[in-house]
């Protein structure tokens, strides 16, 4: 089957997510030097909307137009960050995964324009982020300090940083790499002391069900870790069923000697009560120990903690 002479790649069009296609792009263009690509940016609802994301229905927000733009024919491949991808529904009627690229860093990174890390600040300052996540762990780890509403891509929390609507961010490590602004962070924070969104790293590439040629073509980019990985912690995220204000964290990892475990967490908002769950596969498939974790979370009572949070 021979690959195709064009792709039609489309994404959201921030910065961050235009780097992210020019990722794929290059990996491409290295293993298929045939091939042209031309780049179709969409803006979704996420990124026009600046208020609460579940104000407009919070899941979805960041891929209904690029995924719209692939069933309708205008693209032929998506991009996305596969934390952004709703997991507890299935992906659009007629899509799928072609391939999930390798992982890159699933860390937190700390930016304050003084240099001072997270523990040294004092009490009061204003920590800009709108992640229930974070907002969580912070209100657990650091409940002296201040978490005030930022939203938008990476550039403009930046923007907003500096103009003084935060006095630090919270942002992603993977992020500020893409976008060339690692000159940015002050700390990055192991994940023992705040745990990453389900999908942190991860690049996922969409394609229509039907176009085998390119499925087969975009499929050499993908990483067999890394989609071991996705599966594990996107079943976890079907399973628990948790809604856009859901305090929830985890990731699984690929061990050095090739086993899969997986950590995950589940918060109330306030940090105060949490519940925690590794397991490791052993000869569990990846999808059966994403389930494995989530029913162990939901054993503990994560499905009162989750349902019990306004939405």
């Amino acid at each position: 089957m021979s690959a195709p002479d064009l792709i039609r790649i489309v994404s959201r069009d921030s910065p961050m997510a235009l780097a992210q296609v020019e990722r794929v792009r290059r990996e491409l263009a290295a293993l298929y030097p045939h091939i042209t690509t031309e780049v179709i940016p969409v803006k979704t609802t996420g990124d026009r909307w600046m208020g609460d994301l579940a104000a407009v229905e919070g899941k979805g927000a960041f891929t209904k137009e690029v995924d719209a733009a692939l069933l309708d024919g205008t693209a032929d491949l998506a991009v996305h960050c596969v934390k952004d991808v709703p997991a507890d529904r299935p992906l659009p009627t007629g899509t799928a995964f072609a391939a999930f690229l390798k992982r890159d860093d699933i860390r937190d990174a700390f930016v304050h324009p003084g240099g001072l890390t997270l523990d040294d600040v004092p009490a009061g300052t204003r920590i800009g982020t709108s992640s229930v996540r974070r907002i969580a762990q912070l209100a657990a780890s650091h409940p002296h300090l201040d978490c005030v509403p930022i939203r938008g891509n990476a550039n403009r929390r930046l923007d907003k940083l500096a103009a003084g609507e935060a006095d630090a961010l919270l942002l992603a490590v993977s992020g500020l790499e893409r976008i060339g602004r690692t000159d940015a962070i002050t700390e990055i924070l192991p994940t023992e002391r705040m745990c990453p969104p389900i999908g942190a790293g991860i690049l996922a590439l969409q394609c229509r069900e039907g176009d085998a040629a390119l499925i087969e073509t975009v499929s050499a980019l993908g990483d067999p870790a890394t989609h071991r990985e996705a599966t594990a912690e996107r079943m976890f995220l079907h399973v628990l069923q948790g809604h856009c204000n859901s305090p929830i964290a985890g990731y699984a990892a690929t061990e050095e000697d090739g086993e899969l475990s997986m950590y995950a967490k589940v918060f109330t908002p306030d940090g105060k009560r949490v519940l925690r769950a590794r397991e490791w596969a052993g000869p569990l498939d990846p999808a059966t120990l994403g389930t494995s974790v989530a029913v162990a979370l939901l054993r503990q009572g994560a499905r009162e903690l989750i349902d019990g949070i306004p939405h």
